[in-house]
């Protein structure tokens, strides 16, 4: 090995091990990337705010069949939740006493058609996509609706419907969004 490429190898690993341990210090206190089309794209902080809506929220699928599924379709990625599901990033766009509906022509809450919410019948690969069947359902203590509003494509409450309180991780603010 020249002389040249045992540096080069060395100060590689270097950058690399510090890039690490920098990526997983800033996570340790609260810092999360989000790459998907659910929420802005950016870096996010982790904060003690209440769960309310209109907030950002990272949690944890439940496990249930149709979250299987996506995961297996590349809908969510694979993690450190229980199922081995990865979290997920979408805002809370309906909360306790909202009522919900899901027609094909979009998710309506409490009467207002939600923005880019109207469900799609498949995926890019042409698959069918599942479908929350819900034509007036009102929302329980603990059930929140997590959606995008900024994405028609986003894997969201459309899909799955609403999910306990108790899988969310956290409120998260975007520092950096673009």
């Amino acid at each position: 090995m020249s002389r040249f490429l045992k540096k080069f190898t060395i100060g590689t690993t270097i950058v690399g091990t510090a890039v690490l341990l920098l990526g997983v210090g800033c996570y340790s206190v609260g810092a999360r990337v989000n790459t998907t089309k659910s929420i802005p794209v950016g870096i996010y902080w982790m904060t003690g705010d209440p769960v309310e809506k209109g907030a950002y929220v990272v949690f944890c699928p439940p496990q249930v069949g149709v979250f299987d599924e996506a995961k297996e379709r590349g809908y969510i990625g694979a993690g450190f939740c229980p199922g081995g599901y990865g979290f997920m990033m979408k805002r809370v766009l309906a909360a306790k006493d909202d009522q919900v509906a899901v027609t094909d022509e979009g998710v309506a809450v409490n009467g207002q058609l939600l923005p880019l919410s109207a469900p799609l019948a498949t995926d890019k690969a042409g698959r069918e996509l599942p479908r929350y069947q819900a034509t007036h359902y009102t929302l329980g203590n603990s059930e929140l609706l997590l959606m995008s509003d900024v994405s028609g494509t986003s894997f969201d409450g459309r899909y799955y419907g609403p999910i306990s309180r108790n899988q969310i991780k956290g409120v998260i603010r975007p520092v950096v969004t673009w």
